[in-house]
Parts: C-alpha cells; structure tokens; sequence
C-alpha cells in the first residue's frame, strides 16, 4: 500500500462523511475509523497475494504427482502449511491492544515509516512467488533446494510480520 492509502481513502469520502468533519472531536474518530479500514484493506491485500502463491505451490505439487514424483510431496506439504500458517496471521492479527487505532492523530513519518514497511512486504511477498515460480518442474531438476528457499522466504516473512507489530507500536508511542 502506498503512502497516499489513507490519503485516497479521506478523498472518496462522500459530502455526508465532510460535513460532519465540523463537529468537534468527530474527525479524530473518523479519522481512527479511517486507519481500522485502510489496515484491513492491506492484511485482507496480503493475505490474498499469499492465496495465489498457494496456489501455484499447489500446481507445482500437482504436477509431481502428475509425473508420480510423489517423494517430494512432504515439501509442498510443509511450503502449504506454512503458508497457511502466515495467511491466518496476516489475515487475523489484533492491534486492539496496542493502541494504533485509539491515538488521535499519527504524525506523518510515523505513518509513512509504517506504510513503508508495508510497500516492503509487498516486495517481499514479489520475492516469494518468483521463489515458487523457480521450482523446477518434475524431469527439470531436484525441486529439494527451491523448496527449501521458499521454506526460508516463508519464515522470514513470519518473522518480519511479527516485527510489524513492533512498527505500529512505535508509531503510537511517537504519536501519543
């Protein structure tokens, strides 16, 4: 997601949402409301970006099957599962506690230092899929090291969402 995500999103709003702009203290809500949205916009943006990689895990483990390669099965498996594993992480995480949405305003580095590390997952999930792209087909080589990168990818991608909660952490201490 860019930096003008939440910007676009204020600009779509219709003439009901800017006339209540004047009543005090409804735009710091709006505004909350506002972020809630664009968030979920990106994890529900994420998640499905992992659907596709998914996938295309699942061709390439159909095609293993196809040929009657199935001793390499257990890699798809695992690449499976964790995607899964990833997907639902994404897809269901919880900044309730954190506070992200309660503060009434963000200061603007702060949230593009978070919109940043967003675009940067997105990047990453680029990596990932010419990862699963780059699993050799069955008769064009061991799929065992491919496997094994995109095992990786996916564990440094878990990491790096984990650390996100760290980034919207550090957005609301340096807004509140």
């Amino acid at each position: 997601m860019t930096t003008g995500g939440f910007e676009e999103a204020q600009e779509r709003r219709n003439w009901l949402e800017r006339l209540v702009d004047k009543i005090p203290g409804f735009r710091g809500f709006q505004d909350r409301e506002l972020r809630r949205e664009v968030d979920k916009l990106q994890r529900e943006h994420l998640a499905k970006e992992l659907g596709q990689i998914k996938q295309a895990v699942r061709g390439k483990a159909q095609a293993y099957t196809d040929a009657g390669q199935i001793g390499v099965l257990h890699l798809f498996g695992r690449i499976d599962r964790r995607l899964d594993g990833l997907s639902q992480a994404i897809r269901f995480a919880d900044y309730g506690q954190s506070g992200f949405f309660d503060v009434v305003k963000i200061n603007e580095p702060e949230l593009e230092a978070l919109y940043q590390f967003d675009l940067s997952l997105v990047e990453d999930l680029g990596r990932l899929a010419g990862d699963v792209a780059a699993i050799p087909l069955p008769g064009q080589g061991d799929p065992q090291a491919a496997c094994e990168q995109v095992l990786g990818r996916i564990a440094t991608l878990n990491d790096k969402w984990a650390e996100r909660k760290n980034v919207v952490s550090g957005v609301v201490k340096a807004s509140g």
